[in-house]
């Protein structure tokens, strides 16, 4: 059985009030096939509905619906009476995303862009004196970069960490351009590290292509095994009820919920540590089922953690 997120789920009953208010009778079924869920997943989500209200949480303070044989009724939406206006932080959010798309090099279309950024201006209704500051990338170093993606290059980078207060040099292989969400980075294998990374492109203070034959990598280093372009691996884990927020948190993919009430899921990853890390730190609620390689790694972890608490020998 195929299920939704909370987010998903959240959002489809922020939706569903003001639009039985303009469908007034409309059936269950009607209702359930324009959301493209169950009938009985609608009539869940209009039970849900009707607990729920504003601070009080009194008879005249929650919402208020009917639905019987003769459709569905909206008697007291409180203020769910319309869809909801984006807050001033979310639309601001909204349009620096899309300011800061259009000064990225690349193929989308930056007159649509452009136009796209002039009806949010006149929709959104922002202040007109509403300061935005972004932190600017060079665009000598946006250009090299770019250029390196689309080619296919190698990119010697100095680099300014956030987490060490130092300035590397290191020798990346380029993926792609992230720019959702922002600030913009680029996805690369990088040499030092053995595994991928992303570097923010305004943390980037120099970047140069690395010349076709040039050998960057350290003495004595065996050829670097590139990772390809899409997710390496995806983990298909079963994670307990106690733990299924973790569908929202990670970003699982394709969940599936079982009888019981655990939920299967996919975890796309590049570095298996991380999902090793993920997996204990679920504290025994999430479970590796493939691939088996992986499954081994937290089986091994996990005996190694457990080992820290064995009791000390005596004499």
């Amino acid at each position: 059985m195929n299920i939704t997120t909370a987010a998903e789920r959240l959002s489809r009953l922020m939706a569903l009030v003001p639009w039985l208010m303009q469908h007034d009778g409309v059936t269950v079924d009607v209702a359930a096939a324009h959301f493209g869920v169950s009938r009985e997943q609608l009539e869940k989500d209009l039970w849900l509905l009707i607990v729920c209200g504003l601070p009080g949480y009194g008879p005249d303070q929650l919402v208020d619906i009917q639905f019987w044989d003769d459709g569905i009724h909206v008697i007291d939406p409180q203020v769910l009476d319309r869809p909801l206006r984006l807050t001033e932080a979310e639309a601001t959010a909204l349009m620096l995303g899309v300011r800061m798309l259009a000064q990225i090099p690349g193929s989308h279309d930056r007159d649509a862009l452009i136009s796209l950024t002039t009806k949010l201006d006149q929709a959104l209704d922002l202040p007109e004196d509403l300061p935005i500051v972004v932190e600017s990338a060079n665009p000598a170093v946006v250009n090299t970069v770019h250029q390196a993606v689309q080619q296919g290059r190698a990119l010697q980078l100095r680099y300014a960490g956030a987490t060490a207060d130092a300035i590397t040099e290191r020798v990346v292989h380029p993926r792609r351009m992230l720019v959702d969400p922002p600030p913009p980075a680029l996805l690369a294998y990088c040499e030092s590290a053995g595994a991928m990374r992303t570097f923010r492109l305004d943390r980037i203070q120099d970047a140069q292509i690395v010349e076709k034959g040039q050998d960057l990598a350290p003495a004595g280093d065996a050829a670097v095994d590139l990772p390809s372009a899409e997710p390496l691996q995806r983990a298909v884990l079963i994670l307990d009820p106690q733990v299924r927020w973790a569908l929202d948190v990670y970003g699982l993919l394709n969940p599936v919920a079982a009888p019981d009430g655990r939920v299967e899921a996919e975890l796309p990853f590049w570095d298996p540590r991380w999902v090793v890390r993920l997996v204990l730190g679920l504290r025994g609620f999430a479970e590796v089922v493939s691939p088996p390689a992986l499954r081994q790694a937290v089986a091994v972890a996990a005996e190694a953690a457990l080992a820290g608490y064995a009791e000390p020998a005596t004499g």
